[in-house]
C-alpha cells in the first residue's frame, strides 16, 4: 500500500490500518490468540503497516501480541500507534466506566493523563511492543481533571527523549484541540466515524483539515454492523458491548441493512463486499489519513486489504453519501 504522511508530521501510514482493539478480546467477546497474531502478520504482508493498539486494549494483551506478531520484524518497516490516559490500575483519576477483564473479573477503568502517569505508561507500552520508540503516541480520552498542557508537555518530552515520534488525541473536541496544540503539534485527531456515525464532518473534520492534521476514523464498519453480515435477533456472546449499543437494536439493524440493499449494485459492480465497499467510501472522505478497521483472523484481514483493490468514481462515492444521508437511527 501507498504510504501517506500523517498531518504535517514526519509519520507515514497506510491508507488502511490494522485496528488491534478487537485481538485484546476486551469487549468484543475473546479472542483466539494464535488467530491474533496471525491476522497481524497477514496484515503486513498485506502492506497493512500501520498498527493501531493501545495499552487497556485486553489490558496490556493488545500491545502484547502485536509485538509477538512483528518480534522478527524489522522496526523501521512498520509503524506502531498506540495510546495513553485509562488507568485500571489504581483508582487515582476520573472514573470513567466499569468494565470486565477477558476472564470476566470485574475491573473499573480511570481516565487519568498526568504528566508522571504518562511517562509511566510510555514505559510500561515500550515494554509490552518491545520497542525503543512509539512512532504515534495518542491520549486514549480526555482527563478532566489534568491540564491538558500538562498532558502535552509530557509527551513533547517524550519526543524530546525519543521515545515517541509523534502526538496525535483520541475522542477530542474542538475546544480540546486547539488547547492541546497551544503546547504542541497535533498529527491527528482519532474520532469514530462512519457511514452512519457522520457526526464529526461538522466542526472536528474542518478543523482538522484546517490545522493541518489527519483524522483517523475508527469503526469505520460501526463495529461489524456494516458488513450485511449482523442481522434482527443476532446473539452477541461473552462480554461483548454491541449488545447494550443503540446501533445494535432489531430497528436499527434493520436500517443498516436497508442502507447496504441501496448500495448493493455499486458493490457488486467492483466484485466487492460491504465491507470493501464501506472503507473505500470512508478512506476517500475529507480530512482522512488512515482508516481503522480490526480484524481478529487473517481471513477478515484479507477483505479489510481488499478495499483498496478497486477505485470508486466520483459519482459512485456521491452516489453512496446520497444513500447514506437518509440514514437515522430510531
Amino acid at each position: 500500500m501507498e504510504l501517506r504522511k500523517l498531518g504535517q508530521s514526519d509519520i507515514q501510514v497506510t491508507p488502511i490500518a490494522f485496528g488491534a482493539w478487537a485481538i485484546g478480546g476486551w469487549m468484543w467477546g475473546g479472542a483466539d490468540e494464535k488467530d491474533a497474531v496471525k491476522a497481524v502478520q497477514k496484515a503486513f504482508n498485506l502492506g497493512m503497516t500501520t498498527i493501531d493498539t493501545a495499552a487497556v486494549y485486553g489490558f496490556g494483551k493488545s500491545e502484547e501480541l502485536v509485538a509477538k506478531a512483528l518480534k522478527d520484524t524489522p522496526r523501521d518497516s512498520y509503524q506502531i500507534l498506540t495510546k495513553y490516559g485509562l488507568d485500571w490500575t489504581s483508582d487515582e483519576g476520573t472514573f470513567s466506566f466499569d468494565s470486565e477483564d477477558n476472564d470476566g473479573n470485574p475491573v473499573k477503568v480511570y481516565r487519568l493523563a498526568t504528566k508522571d502517569r504518562i511517562k509511566k505508561e510510555c514505559e510500561d507500552s515500550l515494554k509490552r511492543l518491545q520497542t525503543d520508540y512509539i512512532d504515534l503516541y495518542q491520549i486514549h480520552w480526555p482527563d478532566p481533571k489534568t491540564p491538558i498542557t500538562e498532558t502535552m508537555e509530557a509527551v513533547a518530552e517524550l519526543i524530546e527523549e525519543g521515545k515517541v515520534r509523534a502526538a496525535g488525541v483520541c475522542n477530542y473536541k474542538v475546544e480540546h484541540v486547539n488547547e492541546a496544540l497551544k503546547t504542541l503539534p497535533l498529527a491527528s485527531n482519532q474520532v469514530p466515524y462512519s457511514m452512519i456515525n457522520r457526526g464529526i464532518e461538522k466542526d472536528i473534520v474542518p478543523q482538522a483539515v484546517e490545522k493541518g492534521m489527519h483524522i483517523l476514523p475508527y469503526s469505520p464498519l460501526q463495529r461489524g454492523l456494516l458488513t450485511g453480515k449482523i442481522t434482527p435477533g443476532y446473539t452477541f456472546s461473552g462480554y461483548d458491548t454491541r449488545k447494550d449499543s443503540k446501533y445494535f437494536t432489531n430497528e436499527n439493524i434493520k436500517r443498516a441493512n436497508e442502507l447496504l440493499a441501496e448500495i448493493k449494485p455499486i458493490a457488486e459492480k467492483h466484485d466487492a463486499t460491504f465491507a470493501q465497499l464501506v472503507i473505500n467510501w470512508t478512506a476517500n472522505q475529507k480530512g482522512v489519513g488512515s482508516v481503522l478497521v480490526g480484524a481478529r483472523n487473517e481471513q477478515q484481514v484479507i477483505d479489510n486489504a481488499g478495499a483498496l483493490d478497486f477505485t470508486l468514481s466520483k459519482d459512485e462515492i456521491d452516489q453512496i453519501t446520497a444513500s447514506a444521508n437518509k440514514f437515522s437511527l430510531a
